[in-house]
């Protein structure tokens, strides 16, 4: 987060967020000079925010070090904005130092400073290795490619976190604001008015004022450098009644005199030669606060990358960026400028203002760097009035305040728990225990809600649904009269150690009255061991009762979803009697028919026994002189099980009646799998679409059995048609009937798929 004139809330990690609303791009392709001028808009906004950051920072340390604060701070925008997109080659993107780098080195310095026993310049040196480490693990972020995980934290706790250091920040600078002496409590800031300095609180007055008016009323200039500028000037108006302020040295309402000495590379080595005093017990002291500041630096600059991502409509490389991040927060540390992230200010004013490039973002770090060189001397006089008031402005901004509104709803209540929690957490205990309490708060409510809700999509039995299979009248009794023996069970998401629980006390009860149950694995995602070990319970309990446990569906063809067939063979489920695996719904709810009509005293009909023309359902009840004219058209045809009659795409034109055997129609699918749509024995009819529409065939037909047809082609049929056209007429009208019903079995399909 930094003094970004563009957003007033937080952003989400997704770019759809409506807290996020980035302004719309220019149209025009830019040159070197609009990159330049990009990148000097871009460092206006960048380089007061810099200072007030580093200001900040070092102040917590210890107030005499203010200058050398704004020196860190200005060091860091340039490096970062230098180095950032020369390595991550994200045009556009804008890396400067930031308010979660603020809040957490500023607390880290604070504990220190109240501790007592640590001088300021170990204090500082404490600092630096904090950086180091947080750029070092950025480095590994990226190297990793880990960079995509980091945006599945779950927004309750990014938004608490922040919420949390846009409170540490106003707590740490409304003293500054009030002018209180460096050291003073907040408490004591707050409720002493003797502390106070009446010309800070005026100075801080205006800045706020000034920043806020700014942002609604000019559009040309960034709001930190009008309120900037504004806090000078009255700070310079106040010095006309009193003179005393019209001095740096030992003037505590200024950030006083920055010291150089030597070259950039001077310091640089100077910075790596001070690793060598660092030990053990050092990095062990600030490790857990680097940690945490390098997850808050890769979430800004995510969040920033999402949303610039969005204004321009492409895609960045998180993990590359995240490696550009921890180099250039390495380079910022060698040169003793402060740690950073990618802004959403500087960059949505770089990209607005026109750049398309990554030398619109090099040229916003050179900007950085003339301030440095040319204006040192006038930074020397910049209120700390001032720079606390841009920073509060910036506070309040980034806390999210539209999160409260979810405590008064009784569905977004524990969501509201989480994001008090991070934040009380952080201003209690700090930053670190935050992250792990809101990420662990998160984790117990996600099981909690995963162990609540049912994976059970819907539960029918076979007195509900069936087959596809067309069935007598004797047969379809049977079923009505015993379907209830059978039950389908379509599950849905993951099953897991979290949902197994309540899945089984879903099915408890069915167990104690089914025989065979259907689980239909289409929509699982992923299973555990611990589901494995469920479906072993459910298959013993129906084997009890002389059933089985049928699975169908299986995911495996998908990279995105686990092969869970393989891995039912790999725990050894699929090993042991009583559980049959099917690859479609529809041939698992035939063979549960089959074993429940054979339960009820069926016997299966002989479907070898061939039918001649006029047995034929669709031919019943027509004079024999036209089922003998009809027979001049017909074909015979003869398959052998597994043979294939036509595949999806062939060309074709017949109409094919069943005379004995079984043919599946199968839709081919990816991963060598297939949906079956429908058996078709003796007495019934396929290919009717082909032979209507003369188009190429919509699926595979396929003999499961020695399988005898009577074939009728489009164009012999017209041939007959002209020659008796009241035949034809009665044929159409026959196979009119058998659309309209298998168009309405369809119809059904659908209203289950689109069930809620």
């Amino acid at each position: 987060m930094d003094a970004a004139p563009a957003s007033a809330a937080p952003a989400t990690l997704d770019a759809t967020s409506p807290t996020t609303t980035p302004a719309p791009a220019p149209t025009k392709s830019p040159g070197l000079l609009t990159d330049l001028a990009a990148g000097l808009a871009a460092s206006l906004v960048a380089v007061p925010s810099a200072l007030a950051f580093g200001v900040a920072v070092w102040s917590a340390a210890d107030p005499a070090l203010a200058g050398a604060g704004a020196l860190a701070g200005i060091v860091g925008a340039f490096s970062l904005g230098i180095v950032a997109p020369l390595v991550g080659r994200n045009p556009g993107f804008i890396t400067a130092p930031c308010a979660p780098a603020a809040a957490v080195l500023g607390g880290l310095a604070g504990h220190f400073a109240q501790e007592g026993s640590t001088s300021p310049e170990r204090i500082v040196t404490l600092l630096a290795l904090t950086a180091l480490i947080a750029a070092a693990l950025q480095i590994a972020y990226g190297a990793l490619r880990v960079g995509r995980l980091i945006k599945y934290i779950p927004y309750q706790v990014v938004t608490g976190y922040l919420s949390g250091v846009a409170l540490i920040i106003a707590t740490t600078q409304l003293p500054m604001l009030l002018g209180a002496p460096g050291g003073a409590k907040l408490t004591d800031a707050a409720t002493l008015p003797a502390l106070w300095s009446w010309q800070a609180v005026v100075v801080g007055a205006a800045t706020i004022f000034a920043m806020a008016l700014a942002q609604k009323k000019i559009e040309r200039v960034p709001a930190p450098i009008v309120a900037l500028a504004v806090g000078a000037l009255t700070y310079f108006v106040l010095g006309v009644f009193d003179p005393s302020l019209l001095h740096t040295a030992k003037n505590p309402l200024v950030v006083g005199p920055i010291e150089t000495s030597g070259s950039l590379l001077d310091a640089a080595a100077s910075r790596l030669a001070g690793l060598g005093a660092i030990d053990l017990d050092d990095v062990l002291l600030v490790l857990a606060s680097a940690a945490t500041l390098s997850v808050l630096l890769s979430i800004d600059t995510l969040k920033t990358g999402v949303v610039l991502d969005a204004l321009l409509s492409r895609r960045h490389n998180s993990n590359r960026e995240l490696f550009a991040q921890g180099t250039a927060n390495f380079v910022s540390f060698a040169l003793g400028g402060m740690p950073g992230a990618g802004t959403m200010g500087p960059t949505l004013v770089n990209v607005t203002s026109g750049a398309r490039t990554i030398w619109a973002s090099v040229a916003e770090g050179v900007f950085a760097l003339l301030v440095l060189l040319v204006l040192a001397g006038a930074i020397a006089w910049v209120p700390l009035a001032a720079l606390a008031g841009i920073l509060l402005v910036v506070a309040f901004r980034m806390f999210d305040f539209g999160a409260m509104r979810l405590a008064l709803n009784a569905e977004t209540r524990l969501d509201f728990a989480i994001i008090a929690t991070v934040i009380v957490v952080a201003q209690v205990f700090g930053l670190i225990q935050a992250a792990v309490a809101g990420i662990g708060l998160a984790i117990l409510l996600f099981i909690r809600d995963q162990a609540t809700a049912s994976v059970i999509l819907r539960k029918r039995d076979l007195t509900a649904m069936r087959c596809s299979r067309r069935r007598s009248e004797a047969e379809s009794s049977l079923l009505d009269r015993h379907g209830s023996d059978g039950l389908v069970v379509e599950l849905k998401d993951n099953l897991f150690f979290g949902t197994t629980d309540q899945l089984l006390n879903e099915l408890e009860p069915e167990l104690a009255k089914r025989r065979f149950i259907l689980l239909d694995l289409r929509r699982v995602a992923l299973m555990d061991y611990t589901a494995a070990h469920l479906f072993e319970r459910v298959r013993h309990r129906l084997l009890e009762r002389e059933g089985a446990l049928l699975l169908c569906g299986m995911p495996s063809g998908r990279a995105s979803r686990q092969d869970i067939q393989r891995y039912l063979d790999r725990v050894g489920l699929t090993h042991e009697g009583g559980v049959e695996i099917f690859e479609t719904r529809d041939s698992a709810l035939e063979s549960m028919e089959n074993r429940i009509l054979r339960a009820a005293g069926w016997t299966e009909r002989d479907e070898r026994n061939a039918l001649s023309l006029a047995q034929l359902p669709q031919l019943q009840g027509l004079p024999p002189a036209a089922v003998q004219l009809l027979a001049r058209a017909i074909r015979d045809v003869a398959l052998k099980p597994g043979e294939v009659l036509f595949k999806g795409g062939d060309a074709g034109d017949e109409l094919f009646f069943v005379r004995s055997g079984m043919i599946h129609i199968r839709l081919p699918l990816e991963g060598g799998k297939h949906h079956h749509l429908g058996s078709f024995g003796r007495g019934e009819l396929f290919g009717e679409l082909a032979f209507l529409d003369r188009m190429s065939r919509s699926a595979d037909a396929v003999a499961t059995s020695e399988t005898s047809l009577y074939g009728l082609s489009r164009e012999r049929f017209d041939a007959l048609a002209r020659e008796e056209p009241r035949l034809a007429a009665t044929l159409f009208e026959r196979l009119a009937s058998v659309i309209a019903h298998r168009l309405r079995r369809v119809d059904g399909e659908l209203r289950e798929l689109e069930e809620r």
